[in-house]
C-alpha cells in the first residue's frame, strides 16, 4: 500500500500544504491544500474521502475538487465522516451559500456527492479499484475528530494517522494491539508554546515524548511528525531531536530501541 504525502503542514506558505493524504490512487484522507497539487485525472480516480474532522485545513480544499471534477465521474464521490463533520460540511460550506450543495446537484436521486456517516471504532471497507479496510480511531480534539489506521483488504500493515490530537490514552490502547507499518502523528506546536498547544488539544514536543512512552515495548515502526506550524517546524524538530537524545522517548529501560523519528514531508511516499 502505497500513501502519497500531499500536505501536512499545520498552515500554508511556499511549499506548505495542509493535510491531505492519497492512498493507492483511490481513497483520499483529508483535503487540505495538499489536494490541489493532483491533476484532474488523479482527482478523478478519487471514490473516497474519509475526514478526521472539519476545521478548514482538513476540508478546504473538499468543495473544489468537486467542481473540478463532478462533471467527469460517472457515480458520486463518497465523502466518509463523524455525524458531526458532516452537520458542520452541510451548515457551514455546502449550504448555497459559501458553496452549492453538491449533495443535492444535478439531483438529488443522482448528486454528486454522498455523505456517509460512521462511528469511532467502526471498520470500513472501502475502495472498489483497491479494497482497503480502514478503522476509525479517538481523538481528542476541540470539535468531534478521529483518526484512522489503515491496510488493504488482503491483509498487511496498517498506516496509522493520529488526526489532530492531544494526549489519547484510547488511541494507544487500539494501536498497541495492531500490526503497525508506520504512524503519522501530530505535533502542531514547539514547547515555546506549550500552553496554546494545550488550549488547542494539540501536542509539542514535550507532550509527544510523553505519548511515544505509551507504544508497547515489542513494537518498532517509522514515526512520521506532521502538522507543524510553518514558522516554527524548525524549532519542533529540533526540540524533538534533543528530547530524544535525551531518551525522553523510551517506553522503559531496556524495554524498547530508540524510536525512528522522523520529520514528514510533502510528495514523499510511504510504503506499508
Amino acid at each position: 500500500m502505497q500513501v502519497r504525502v500531499l500536505g501536512c503542514s499545520g498552515a500554508i506558505a511556499k511549499e506548505c500544504r495542509t493535510t491531505s493524504f492519497l492512498v493507492d490512487s483511490d481513497l483520499l484522507v483529508d483535503a487540505g491544500t495538499g489536494l490541489g497539487d493532483l491533476t484532474l485525472d488523479e482527482m478523478s480516480l478519487i471514490d473516497d474521502v474519509v475526514l478526521t474532522h472539519s476545521h478548514m485545513d482538513h476540508v478546504a480544499h473538499l468543495p473544489l475538487m468537486l467542481d473540478a471534477v463532478a462533471g467527469r465521474r460517472s457515480t458520486p464521490l463518497r465523502v466518509h465522516a463523524l455525524p458531526e463533520t458532516i452537520e458542520a460540511l452541510r451548515a457551514h460550506i455546502f449550504n448555497n451559500v459559501i458553496w452549492p450543495d453538491f449533495t443535492r446537484i444535478p439531483s438529488e436521486a443522482e448528486p454528486f456527492m454522498r455523505f456517509h456517516p460512521f462511528a469511532q471504532g467502526q471498520r470500513l471497507a472501502l475502495g472498489a479499484q483497491i479494497p482497503k479496510v480502514v478503522e476509525v480511531l479517538p481523538a481528542v480534539h476541540t470539535v468531534p475528530a478521529c483518526g484512522f489506521a489503515i491496510r488493504r483488504a488482503e491483509g498487511g500493515l496498517h498506516w496509522v494517522f493520529s488526526g489532530d490530537t492531544e494526549r489519547n490514552e484510547a488511541f494507544w490502547r487500539r494501536v498497541n494491539a495492531m500490526d503497525v507499518g508506520a504512524l503519522v502523528i501530530e505535533t502542531a506546536f514547539s514547547d515555546r508554546e506549550r500552553l496554546l498547544a494545550e488550549r488547542s488539544l494539540h501536542l509539542s514536543p514535550a507532550t509527544l515524548a510523553s505519548e511515544l512512552t505509551r507504544i508497547s515495548p515489542h513494537h518498532n515502526y517509522p514515526i512520521y511528525i506532521t502538522h507543524t506550524k510553518p514558522a516554527e517546524t524548525e524549532e519542533i524538530m529540533s526540540q524533538i531531536d534533543m528530547l530524544a537524545t535525551n531518551h525522553e522517548f523510551v517506553f522503559e529501560p531496556g524495554g524498547v530501541p530508540e524510536p525512528d523519528i522522523r520529520w514528514l514531508q510533502r510528495d514523499e511516499i510511504l510504503t506499508v
